[in-house]
């Protein structure tokens, strides 16, 4: 498309690129994804990936958040086991319903980052969960 419009400052025309590389960045990983083609607007240097590329580069960040999720579900679960904690009291401890952390840690169902922080916090600080369950 020799005349194409940025999709997101409105410019003209955007500049055709072939197999670029791409780094996507989530959750203290990345991933590099090479050889994506698509346009780049020489006002606001926004990229729009031709189609076949566009799945490429949204599968990659699929994968990267399912690995994320991943490493999350095994952080909560060593933490519960490192406090002694059974799925049920950490349910109650969080102020989830009784299967709560059965759901977490099977992916059925993604903690509140509130959750996670939680036991970040109680991983680093186990001496603070006898004040949460006086309360």
């Amino acid at each position: 498309m020799p005349n194409r419009s940025c999709s997101n400052c409105g410019a003209r025309p955007m500049k055709p690129f072939k197999r670029e590389a791409f780094s996507i960045p989530h959750a203290g990983g990345a991933e590099t994804i090479k050889g994506l083609s698509g346009w780049r607007c020489g006002m606001c240097r926004g990229v729009e990936f031709d189609a076949a590329s566009a799945r490429r580069y949204a599968l990659a960040g699929d994968r990267l958040v399912l690995r994320a999720r991943e490493l999350e579900r095994a952080e909560i679960r060593r933490i519960r086991r490192k406090l002694g904690l059974s799925q049920a009291a950490a349910a109650r401890l969080t102020g989830g319903g009784h299967n709560a952390f059965s759901r977490y840690e099977r992916g059925e169902a993604v903690p509140l980052p509130a959750v996670v922080n939680l036991f970040k916090l109680l991983d680093k600080h186990p001496s603070l969960l006898k004040e949460l369950l006086v309360s």
